[in-house]
């Protein structure tokens, strides 16, 4: 049995002259006459006003490393207090989480907890931060800033992972309770964007310089590098050019390893990530990663300036660390990039569930 769908009122809409309601949280502007949703299926017209039916619920609570979000320079080998909801707003035919954002609700919402809940849970799990995460949390934004203010008021960080596909207005308000984000750069083609995710990528962009020239939070992207649709040398040319001129040369970038999945079960894996890496190190970004695959040097962050091997990673776990708690290489006293702090011991490779209130328990 699911958790009952919310009522909670939604924010960014307004009422159009033919007495529909647009929704103004996302460039899709979604049009909705009286019982209808958007295309993320989680923001519906309810009586002529816009309601979230997702406050509350959750596709499932979990304590993962930081590094699986993926986020490698912002306290790594810290643990964060992880959930998602259902829907998306994008309808990426390539979805690695289809199970959760494709979800229509009433299957995958199995979960519930108030923002306080959240961080009183997340505090007791000896987490550094909570994240929103699984699907994108733009969607569910009400309910992702007032659990972010729960956060701050107990002093945990929160991260967003997310394709940034917002507009103006909620960006800055939803940005604003953030303490660090993962962006999802899907590719950098238009076409790409409207044939496989049915959106556009200039939002995306926008979202990205909006971090880097209007805020002070703490960000990376991720591109999941599908063969033959994305990862053209051309392609991981320009966008590299572009990351290096618009946002700066200590922005770190991963390339994640594409398992068939969804829509698209007939495409390969991916094989180019070592390949894809070294564009963007020859562009001139000081951090390019390598993802969902096991390579400790793709997985290695390296000192920009003496190049000595700083964090030493396979997939999710450190093995090495030697950075200075105020994030400075020890050989050179370069510093590096990021959020750091005091490091004893990495949380590890764990992923470890979390119930709140589950319609399925005793």
């Amino acid at each position: 049995m699911s958790i009952p769908e919310s009522h909670h009122p939604a924010r960014w809409w307004r009422v159009l002259p033919d007495g529909r309601i647009e929704c103004d949280l996302c460039p899709r502007f979604c049009r909705l006459h009286e019982g209808q949703r958007g295309l993320c299926f989680v923001r519906k017209n309810e009586g002529g006003r816009m309601v979230l039916t997702t406050y509350g619920r959750s596709s499932g609570f979990c304590v993962d490393p930081i590094e699986k979000k993926p986020l490698n320079h912002f306290y790594p080998g810290s643990s964060v207090f992880s959930f998602g909801t259902a829907g998306c707003n994008l309808a990426c035919k390539f979805c690695q989480n289809w199970d959760i954002s494709k979800s229509r609700e009433t299957d995958t919402l199995m979960d519930r907890a108030a923002p306080d809940e959240i961080a009183e849970a997340a505090e007791r799990s000896d987490c550094k931060s909570v994240a929103f995460t699984y699907n994108d949390p733009v969607i569910f934004a009400e309910y992702a800033m007032d659990v972010a203010d729960a956060c701050h008021a107990r002093g945990l960080k929160t991260v967003a992972v997310t394709a940034g596909y917002i507009t103006e207005e909620p960006r800055r308000e939803f940005f604003a309770r953030m303490d660090a984000v993962n962006v999802d750069l899907k590719a950098f083609s238009d076409d790409f964007y409207v044939e496989l995710t049915g959106a556009h990528l200039q939002p995306v962009l926008d979202t990205l310089i909006y971090l880097k020239r209007e805020t002070d939070v703490w960000f990376e992207i991720t591109t999941l590098l599908i063969p033959g649709r994305n990862d053209s040398d051309a392609e991981l040319a320009a966008m590299s050019r572009w990351i290096m001129h618009e946002l700066g040369p200590d922005v770190p970038l991963h390339f994640s390893a594409f398992h068939p999945d969804w829509k698209m079960r007939d495409v390969p894996p991916a094989s180019t990530l070592t390949h894809a890496r070294d564009i963007a190190l020859q562009a001139g970004l000081h951090y390019v990663y390598t993802g969902n695959v096991h390579d400790t040097t793709g997985g290695t962050t390296f000192c920009p300036g003496c190049h000595e091997a700083l964090i030493v990673r396979d997939w999710y776990r450190i093995d090495d660390y030697k950075l200075t708690p105020d994030g400075h290489c020890p050989h050179c006293g370069g510093a590096i990039a990021g959020r750091f702090g005091a490091f004893s011991h990495p949380f590890g490779n764990r992923r470890i569930p979390v119930a709140m209130h589950r319609e399925d328990r005793p």
